[in-house]
């Protein structure tokens, strides 16, 4: 009875382990990028997903730019600190239209006039074409205003818009934490290229 008891234990014991083998290599299948990330980054992808989830659910004018973007760059949280002069920053997530990251870049802008307090909000940009994500992935970064044309989508947008009349390089959303449009100002943001957060 004994030597019966004891086999089935290693018995299970085998069968447990093998169980933990195999589950560790499925989540090695499946998540093969992830394992060469720092903590930061993917924490920083967390939350620009999270941040555009919330502007698919409250904006329309958004889900519908969605459908011909090719690639979309979200910052989902620049914080604008001013007084008598001011300047917003950021880190943001560059991703093509199924989620898959292609960069990580720094949004940077400055302004002048009253303006106290620290602000924060969110901003999404939506790259139409190759011409629009060359000249953000260039080394040389890309300054809003300039260089490929630039709707920022407002309130007051046309809202009978269709995929016919998306000519432009790049659709702008500025919004808060529930994705609800924004009145933050990105006109002249410069945004470049850096490396993975660490």
């Amino acid at each position: 009875m004994m030597i019966t008891i004891k086999k089935h234990v290693w018995l299970t014991s085998l069968l447990l382990g093998m169980v933990a083998a195999v589950m560790l290599a499925a989540v090695m299948l499946v998540t093969p990028v992830q394992a060469g990330k720092s903590k930061e980054a993917i924490e920083l992808e967390g939350h620009a997903k999270a941040s555009l989830a919330k502007l698919y659910a409250a904006n329309g004018k958004a889900r519908h730019v969605r459908t011909k973007a090719k690639a979309v760059l979200t910052f989902p949280s620049v914080i604008k600190i001013g007084f008598l002069g001011g300047i917003q920053v950021g880190t943001g997530v560059l991703t093509d239209m199924k989620g898959r990251t292609l960069g990580y870049y720094n949004t940077t802008a400055g302004s002048f006039g009253y303006q106290a307090g620290i602000k924060g909000f969110h901003y999404s940009l939506f790259l139409m074409n190759d011409k629009a994500i060359d000249r953000l992935t260039a080394a040389a970064g890309l300054q809003l205003g300039l260089g490929p044309s630039l709707v920022i989508v407002k309130k007051g947008f046309a809202t009978g818009f269709t995929t016919t009349t998306l000519d432009k390089d790049i659709y702008a959303f500025t919004y808060d934490a529930g994705g609800i449009f924004g009145g933050a100002g990105i006109e002249g943001t410069k945004i470049t290229k850096i490396s993975a957060p660490n």
